[in-house]
């Protein structure tokens, strides 16, 4: 049986929330009683996503990379109480190709929506949580933050980015009553597995000793926990969920 959290009174929002693992997260906290607003490029997929969650769910068209965007956003979720609850979903994935190979546009692309943007939402969101006097920010990085993988040089360099961001963010919060935590997934079932190439996709589940990908809602369990009440001793934290691949 899955943990029951309770989010009543809570106002969350999920970046990348119109699928994969941000989807999976913003309706486990739906599910659990948050009022769930979902941040995404993709409008056709926030349109989906939306009318799939039901009651509860909201959305906003918004790309993290546009400062100006995400203030304008942060003060409509706003409207209805404090944002307390942030999980940063939104990433991209792609390359397949050796560091020299690599094209200097799409390595500055990589960096700067999974790393900068993430920093741009958590700056955005964090003052009304401290304000409030309670938050949770989860950020989601990858293993290949911790390990980097071969043939994906940006993707790696930017979740290791995020998780030491992820430490230095918990850290500058302590006794705010915000706490900030990281998830590094594995490979996870997900339309980002389609960014990779086969001989990427190979690779990576090889390495998973347990021999199969994750899924959403795998890592959307442990999100749940890093959002509630429940987490109060844990901040700047970095959790792996990875069918056995990580090694520290």
């Amino acid at each position: 049986m899955a943990a029951v959290y309770d989010f009543t009174g809570r106002t969350a929002v999920v970046t990348g929330g119109a699928s994969g693992i941000g989807l999976a997260c913003a309706r486990r906290l739906l599910e659990a009683g948050a009022r769930t607003i979902l941040w995404d490029r993709d409008a056709a997929g926030l349109d989906a996503a939306v009318a799939t969650l039901g009651q509860g769910a909201s959305a906003q068209v918004l790309d993290i990379t546009d400062e100006n965007a995400i203030a304008a956003a942060a003060s409509l979720a706003a409207a209805s109480g404090p944002v307390q609850i942030l999980v940063n979903s939104a990433g991209i994935g792609g390359s397949g190709q050796p560091v020299w190979q690599v094209d200097v546009a799409a390595w500055r692309r990589m960096i700067e929506i999974n790393l900068t943007g993430q920093f741009l939402v958590c700056r955005a969101l964090a003052s009304a949580m401290i304000a409030s006097g309670w938050g949770r920010i989860v950020n989601i990085a990858s293993v290949a933050g911790k390990e980097g993988n071969p043939n994906a040089s940006a993707y790696s360099a930017s979740k290791a980015g995020l998780i030491g961001f992820t430490k230095s963010l918990g850290k500058e919060l302590v006794g705010t009553g915000v706490l900030a935590n990281c998830v590094c997934p594995a490979v996870i079932e997900t339309p980002m597995v389609d960014q990779v190439t086969p001989a990427q996709l190979d690779y990576m589940t090889a390495k998973i000793p347990m021999g199969r990908l994750g899924q959403p809602d795998e890592v959307a369990a442990l999100v749940a926990w890093l959002s509630s009440e429940d987490c109060s001793f844990s901040t700047g934290g970095v959790y792996d969920i990875s069918g056995g691949r990580a090694t520290y």
